[in-house]
């Protein structure tokens, strides 16, 4: 569903300016330096497509000695996350509004330690595949910026779309872990976002796993004498 315009965004973002990162990657100055907004930080985490930020802020807020930045392109909604933010007075978070695609842009090589991808949009249908966030393309791209070990946690209501993932994340390089099909099966589990509460408060299942960054298996290349061996067999 569609968001709503807000006659009062521009204000409104502008009182929660200290939040608001910049979205030019040629203003991108942070790019390898991003834990200087919070010296000390244990870790930088990323929440991609954060909506109205109850995940991010709550989360933030348990963890005040992690980085989280917050990367969310409908204004309509960030402004929400961002008002969040400032009325908990947090120093940990920030919010970035651009594509996620252009990540390495701003966050340079095993930078971030951890990325969440909470309720994304399932794209239905094989032509929408790639739009996905856990498609193969956007794993590889947050290879580029996801240090070795580094966890992706993933959280769907839709089936269909985490176990299309299940098999994503092997193809990409990445170990599965902590895999369920009804995460609060014995209570709640963890922050919820806003959207999380309301279909599990009408019984629906909360899908969840965790995907660990793992090097690349390259295939091996065959010597010239298999190769030709090979190429003798098939006549």
């Amino acid at each position: 569903m569609r968001m709503r315009k807000k006659p009062n965004l521009v204000p409104r973002m502008e009182r929660c300016a200290r939040v608001l990162l910049p979205t030019s990657p040629d203003e991108a100055e942070q790019r390898g330096r991003w834990r200087e907004l919070l010296p000390g930080a244990e870790e930088l985490r990323l929440e991609l497509g954060c909506g109205k930020g109850r995940f991010t802020v709550e989360t933030a807020a348990q963890n005040p000695g992690v980085l989280f930045i917050a990367v969310e392109r409908v204004p309509d909604a960030m402004v929400v996350a961002m008002e969040r933010a400032v009325a908990l007075d947090l120093n940990n978070v920030f919010f970035l509004s651009d594509d996620v695609a252009r990540l390495p842009l701003y966050f340079a090589p095993e930078e971030v330690d951890r990325i969440y991808i909470n309720f994304c949009d399932p794209w239905p249908g094989n032509r929408h595949a790639k739009r996905r966030l856990t498609s193969r393309g956007f794993l590889q791209i947050y290879r580029q910026v996801l240090r070795m070990g580094g966890e992706i946690h993933f959280k769907t209501d839709n089936r269909d779309l985490f176990e299309w993932s299940l098999l994503q994340f092997p193809d990409a390089g990445y170990a599965l872990t902590q895999v369920t099909r009804n995460l609060h099966a014995s209570g709640i589990c963890g922050v919820m976002t806003d959207y999380e509460e309301k279909f599990h408060n009408l019984g629906t299942p909360i899908n969840r796993c965790v995907a660990i960054l793992e090097p690349l298996q390259l295939e091996p290349v065959p010597s010239l004498e298999t190769a030709a061996h090979s190429n003798h067999t098939h006549f």
